[in-house]
C-alpha cells in the first residue's frame, strides 16, 4: 500500500461543478493534457501560474503512487488574435511585425518558455506535443468528422455545434452568457460554430499553410488539442487542465471535437480542470500593453523565481490570486525562513535518513496528504511542512526525510536550493559582491575598535549603493529592491 495513501483524492471538476474522487481510466496510471502556451510572444507571470497548477497537480497524482503521463502542447499554428473566429494567426502577425521566419519566432519563444519552466522548478511533462507536427494528423482528423459535423464556407471548414448534444455544458453557455466572445461570420449556422480549418483567402499567401481537401490553409486552434490529447492519451483519459479562460470557448469546443470523432457523449477528459486569473492591478498583466510581466522582470530585480511559486501556493489554485510586489517579497521571505530551517536540520542530520515512523511525523504526514486530497490544498499544506521544522525531539532524519517527501509535491527545491541563492540580486547592480563583503569586513573591525564613524560611514555608503544591511543575519546584506 502506498504511504500517501489515507485519503481519497478529490478533484474539483469543471463539467460538473462539484468534487469528484479521481478514479483513474488505467488502474495505477493518471494521464492528464495540459493547454500550453502559444508560442508568439514571452509568457506572463499570469500564464505561468497555469503551469505551476497542473505541476502541483502531476506531482501530488506521483504523491499518491500513480504513474503519471503528463502532455503539454506547443501552439505554433492556428491560434487567431481572437479566441473566438476572428482575426490574424498570432504567430503569422508576430513574425510580420518583426521581419522573421515564423518557425524563428515559435523557436524563440518556446525556449523562453522553458526557460520559465526550468526557472520555476516544474517538472518536464512524458511529451512536449509541437502542433505543426501533428497537422497531417488534423487533417484526418477533420475528414473522419465532416460529413456528420462540419460544413463548408468561402473561409474554411466549420464546425455545427448543433450536431453534438449539451455543446457548451462546461461553459455554462445557455445560462452565463459563455459565447459572448464570438463574432458573427457570415453564412455560420449557429453564432458558436467553429472554424476546423481556415482557408487561405484568394491572393495572400501565409508562411504556415497545407493543403487540404477544403483548399489550402491552416488548422484551427481548437483541433490541435483534440487530435494530440487523443493520440498521446487515448480516449478518455483522465485530467485536462488549463487556465479558467480556457473554459469558455477553447475547450468546450475541443469536447465538441472529441465527441463527433467519438461517436459519443464523452467529453474526451474524465475531469476537467481550470485555474483562476492572477490579478495585477497595474494592468501590465495583458501583453497587449507592450511591457508586461514576465518572470524574467522578477530575475532583473534579483527576486528568486522560486518565490513567485510560492506566492501561487498560499493561495488554492481555483481563488483569485492578486499579484503585488509586496506580496511576492513577503512569499520571498517567507521562503528565505523555510530554507533556513531546512539547512539546519541538514546539518543536523546524518548522511543518510531514515524511515519516517514517529508518530508526529506519520500524523503530519496524514495531514498534508489530506489537504492535497482536498482538490490540491496547498495552502493547508505549507504550515504543515512549517510545522515539520519546529519539530525538536524527533530524529532529524526522519524529519528530513519527510520534509523531501513533501517538497517532491511542493516543488519549492528545499534541500538543494542554498539560502544564499536567494538573496536579492539585481543583474544591473554595478557593485561587486566581493567589495560589498570586503566593507562589511571592514565596518565589522571598526566596530571592535569603536570606530563607530567609520563604521556608519561604510553603512551609509553601502545603503546609498542599494545594499541593505542585515546584522545579524549570516548573509550580512542583501540589495534593497525599489518597486
Amino acid at each position: 500500500m502506498n504511504d500517501n495513501a489515507a485519503h481519497p483524492l478529490k478533484l474539483f471538476n469543471s463539467l460538473t461543478r462539484q468534487l469528484e474522487d479521481f478514479v483513474p481510466v488505467h488502474a495505477g496510471e493518471a494521464r492528464v493534457y495540459t493547454c500550453g502556451p502559444t508560442v508568439y510572444n514571452y509568457p506572463h507571470i499570469g500564464n505561468m501560474r497555469a503551469y505551476v497548477f497542473a505541476d502541483l497537480l502531476g506531482r501530488t497524482l506521483s504523491w499518491k503512487g500513480y504513474k503519471l503521463t503528463h502532455v503539454i502542447n506547443i501552439t505554433d499554428v492556428g491560434h487567431l488574435t481572437d479566441d473566438a473566429d476572428t482575426g490574424e494567426d498570432k504567430l503569422e502577425k508576430m513574425a510580420a511585425e518583426k521581419a522573421q521566419s515564423i518557425w524563428d519566432i515559435a523557436k524563440h519563444y518556446t525556449e523562453a518558455y522553458w526557460q520559465d519552466i526550468k526557472a520555476l522548478n516544474i517538472r518536464q511533462p512524458a511529451h512536449w506535443s509541437i502542433a505543426t507536427d501533428y497537422v497531417p494528423a488534423m487533417i484526418d482528423y477533420a475528414k473522419g468528422i465532416a460529413d456528420k459535423h462540419c460544413y463548408e464556407l468561402d473561409s474554411g471548414l466549420y464546425f455545427d455545434v448543433s450536431t453534438v448534444t449539451n455543446y457548451g455544458t462546461l461553459a455554462r453557455a445557455a445560462t452565463d452568457d459563455g459565447e459572448g466572445r464570438i463574432d458573427a461570420v457570415e453564412g455560420k449556422r449557429n453564432a458558436a460554430d467553429f472554424a476546423i480549418w481556415r482557408k487561405t483567402p484568394p491572393g495572400e499567401k501565409r508562411q504556415m499553410e497545407w493543403d487540404s481537401p477544403w483548399g489550402r490553409g491552416a488548422p484551427g486552434w481548437h483541433l490541435e488539442c483534440s487530435v494530440m490529447s487523443e493520440a498521446l492519451l487515448g480516449l478518455p483519459f483522465d485530467i485536462h487542465t488549463g487556465g479558467i479562460d480556457h473554459r469558455e470557448i477553447h475547450h468546450p469546443n475541443e469536447i465538441a471535437q472529441n465527441q463527433a470523432h467519438s461517436c459519443s457523449d464523452h467529453s474526451g477528459a474524465k475531469i476537467w480542470m481550470h485555474n483562476n486569473f492572477l490579478i495585477d492591478r497595474t494592468g501590465k498583466m495583458s501583453k497587449s500593453s507592450g511591457e508586461f510581466l514576465r518572470l524574467q522582470l522578477l530575475i532583473d530585480k534579483g527576486i528568486p523565481p522560486l518565490s513567485y511559486r510560492l506566492m501561487c501556493l498560499q493561495a488554492h489554485y481555483r481563488s483569485e490570486l492578486e499579484f503585488t510586489w509586496d506580496n511576492l517579497l513577503a512569499a520571498l521571505t517567507r521562503l528565505k525562513r523555510i530554507v533556513m530551517g531546512v539547512e539546519r536540520l541538514v546539518e543536523k542530520a546524518a548522511a543518510k535518513t531514515e524511515a519516517v515512523t514517529h508518530p508526529a511525523l506519520l500524523q503530519l504526514r496524514e495531514k498534508f496528504d489530506a489537504a492535497l486530497c482536498e482538490d490540491l490544498n496547498s495552502s493547508k499544506g505549507l504550515p504543515l511542512l512549517e510545522e515539520l521544522l519546529a519539530l525538536k525531539k524527533v530524529s532529524a532524519e526522519q524529519r528530513l526525510q519527510l520534509l523531501s517527501d513533501m517538497d517532491s509535491v511542493l516543488g519549492l527545491a528545499l534541500t538543494s536550493v542554498e539560502r544564499s541563492a536567494l538573496r536579492v540580486r539585481p543583474l544591473a547592480a554595478r557593485t561587486d559582491e566581493t567589495e560589498i563583503e570586503a566593507k562589511l569586513d571592514q565596518r565589522q573591525q571598526a566596530k571592535s575598535e569603536k570606530d563607530f564613524a567609520t563604521a556608519d560611514a561604510i553603512r551609509d555608503d553601502l545603503i546609498a549603493q542599494g545594499v541593505e544591511l542585515m546584522d545579524g543575519d549570516p548573509l550580512r546584506w542583501e540589495w534593497r529592491i525599489d518597486i
